[in-house]
């Protein structure tokens, strides 16, 4: 049996930390759900780049003339955020994905709902709230246009993430639902427990004789051939 080390986040060597999970893409997503689980993944790190942004454009606002309370806002936003985002939504789509997993699919509709409704709030700025979005932005031309400009990058980008995850919600929620997907199919792995251990992760390597080597998961019959599978 092969193990499986787990990658992510990737750390450096000397660090007393190490990943706290198991991520490839190839490996145990089926093939036809690489690019959109791809993309998900790519939606994430943009997201995590938006509230950089967001951080360096509450420092600007700062120095502008602004509160100190966007800025404490908006490192903790960063800080909390980042890795919540990870966990809470897209591990759920990649599990969900990997062993057709109705809890997991539940999970991540539920929570990136409520991350799309922030993402919205972020991009509108709300003054108070640590996030440069544009009312903020548009409200601050007539203080400091140096720091104003700096603001709006963080204003396009939240708008851009929020119009982006709007869009991942209707594809995921269509593949679902095309697939059979349904309540009924959650609460029964939530009653049986089956959302514990995918079958995928008991699967495992199967080691082959000879110089095969080990071949990729055995990925359960359940797996349905999600229609519709066009680029978003």
């Amino acid at each position: 049996m092969a193990e499986r080390v787990n990658n992510f986040p990737p750390l450096p060597q000397f660090m007393r930390l190490k990943p706290c999970f198991y991520q490839n893409v190839e490996e145990e997503i089926p093939a036809q759900h690489h690019l959109l689980v791809g993309r998900v993944y790519k939606l994430w790190m943009l997201y995590s780049i938006t509230l950089c942004v967001n951080l360096v454009s509450c420092i600007a606002w700062w120095a502008g003339g602004g509160g100190a309370t966007n800025f404490g806002l908006a490192l903790l936003w960063l800080i909390l955020f980042s890795p919540c985002s990870y966990t809470c939504w897209f591990r759920p789509l990649y599990k969900a994905f990997r062993a057709d997993s109705s809890f997991n699919f539940m999970m991540f509709f539920f929570v990136f709902f409520l991350q799309c409704v922030l993402a919205i709030i972020q991009a509108v700025g709300i003054p108070g709230w640590g996030a440069s979005g544009w009312i903020a932005t548009v409200t601050y031309f007539g203080t400091n246009v140096g720091s104003a400009i700096v603001m709006l990058i963080s204003a396009l980008l939240f708008t851009v993430v929020a119009v982006l995850m709007g869009l991942v919600l209707i594809r995921v929620h269509r593949l679902y639902r095309g697939g059979g997907g349904s309540m009924s199919r959650a609460q029964e792995e939530w009653t049986t427990g089956m959302w514990k251990s995918a079958p995928v992760r008991e699967a495992g390597f199967n080691a082959m004789a000879g110089e095969s080597g080990p071949s990729l998961p055995q990925y359960p019959t359940t797996v349905p051939n999600y229609p519709d599978n066009r680029p978003w």
